[in-house]
């Protein structure tokens, strides 16, 4: 008995025209991180947009960080079967791009107009010698600090702190009132984060020199040992029996005041929105302390890299997938749930859907961008490659947990680890 394929063949065969020429239903397989929540939620409407648009949306989620959705990445492509698309960031876009053939979206993305409209620093992360083989799907701000109202209000406390200095005042406060000022769970890749807040918070400049640009000299400096020991600080105002925990356990007992601040990328706007918390209300949102005058924004941004396939039917569904992904409609639609910034430029982020952190964020990047001070996240893969990341994120981790090792011992553990990693 003929299926339905077959049959079609035949009936073509019969018209005189060859199986090659029957046109297959556009198609795209993706995988992502983004299992669940409110990025579960972005990219079942990203999933709706491309069905829209006409092709077959097979989305197949790793739960989990990065690394594990780059493991199943890195199975699939060895067995010859990788996805046509599937999420990426920062230096991994180029080093993936070296394991396994990449499309050249040169073509779609000038028909499009579309890098007129993206910032050069964030086209050109995903771009491989100069051809765009992926496409930036959101904007975080990952040094964004988030306030328990309850706990602002317990301590008096009406504003967020400025300044690292007034950060620490606050939490001396809050500790005191009963309040655990720090909302941390110890994962490894948060570990590195705070790290990230405490250099950028000190120096910028110094952040990039040092984890950027691996720069001996300013890793030994004396900005990042004023970052370890802001880091030592913050580590006194966390709880030792969070180990492990991920962030989103705390959102709960952070608007009930049990917990004063929470330090997390912009995506936590995603889950605060999708938890019913209001902005004002319940919380308050701005910029992680700085001692510079000038904006610092700390970038995560995730893209879609495509990769090669003969088959016709996903070849359509990439074009049609990068299209949408172009769109401003996937612009406004994926970031006002997910709590990101749009990719785009031109999108206003006057709508009500949006809140008043993202349009803070927002504003935090254009500031950022005048002032030259925007830098990417190691916590978050940007800053280095994979296994330079790793090697400095041990050392970050084990220093975080561990109380006996000084800054002056942490810094020079993590240049040590940066030489060796090179």
């Amino acid at each position: 008995m003929l299926n339905k394929s077959l049959l079609a063949i035949c009936v073509a065969c019969a018209l005189g025209l060859s199986s090659a020429n029957v046109q297959a239903e556009p198609r795209i397989t993706v995988i992502s991180q983004w299992s669940a929540g409110a990025e579960g939620d972005a990219m079942n409407a990203f999933g709706h947009l491309v069905t829209k648009a006409g092709a077959k949306w097979e989305h197949n989620p790793v739960s989990g960080f990065t690394t594990e959705m780059m493991n199943k990445l890195r199975a699939d492509i060895i067995a010859g079967k990788p996805p046509a698309a599937s999420q990426l960031k920062g230096p991994e876009i180029q080093a993936w791009s070296q394991i396994a053939p990449t499309v050249n979206m040169d073509a779609l993305v000038a028909a499009a107009g579309y890098e007129k409209v993206v910032s050069p620093d964030l086209a050109r992360l995903h771009k491989v010698q100069g051809h765009w083989v992926s496409l930036p799907l959101q904007v975080y701000r990952v040094n964004t600090l988030y306030a328990s109202k309850k706990a602002m209000d317990k301590i008096g406390a009406t504003a967020l702190p400025k300044t690292w200095d007034e950060f620490n005042a606050m939490a001396k406060k809050m500790a005191a009132a009963g309040i655990t000022p720090v909302a941390h769970g110890g994962i490894a890749w948060a570990d590195t984060m705070y790290f990230d807040l405490s250099l950028i918070g000190v120096s910028p400049d110094a952040y990039r020199r040092a984890i950027m640009n691996l720069d001996d000299k300013a890793l030994r400096g004396p900005e990042v040992l004023a970052a370890f020991k802001q880091l030592r600080q913050m580590t006194g105002w966390m709880s030792p029996a969070n180990a492990g925990q991920h962030w989103s356990v705390f959102i709960p007992p952070l608007m009930k005041g049990e917990y004063g601040f929470l330090m997390m990328g912009g995506w936590a706007s995603g889950v605060l929105k999708r938890g019913k918390f209001e902005e004002g209300k319940d919380y308050l949102c701005g910029s992680t302390p700085t001692s510079v005058a000038k904006p610092v924004f700390d970038l995560n941004a995730d893209g879609l890299i495509f990769w090669e396939t003969k088959n016709a039917d996903l070849q359509a569904g990439q074009k049609i997938t990068a299209q949408v992904a172009m769109g401003k409609e996937f612009s406004r639609t994926f970031t006002q749930i997910n709590g990101s910034i749009p990719a785009r430029t031109d999108i206003e982020l006057t709508d009500s859907t949006y809140q008043d952190c993202q349009r803070d964020a927002a504003a935090t990047l254009a500031g950022a961008v005048a002032a030259n001070q925007v830098v990417l996240s190691l916590a978050h893969n940007m800053a280095q490659s994979n296994s330079i990341t790793a090697a400095l994120r041990d050392v970050l981790t084990e220093f975080v947990h561990n109380n006996s090792i000084t800054p002056e011992e942490g810094q020079k553990r993590l240049a040590d680890a940066a030489n060796a990693a090179r």
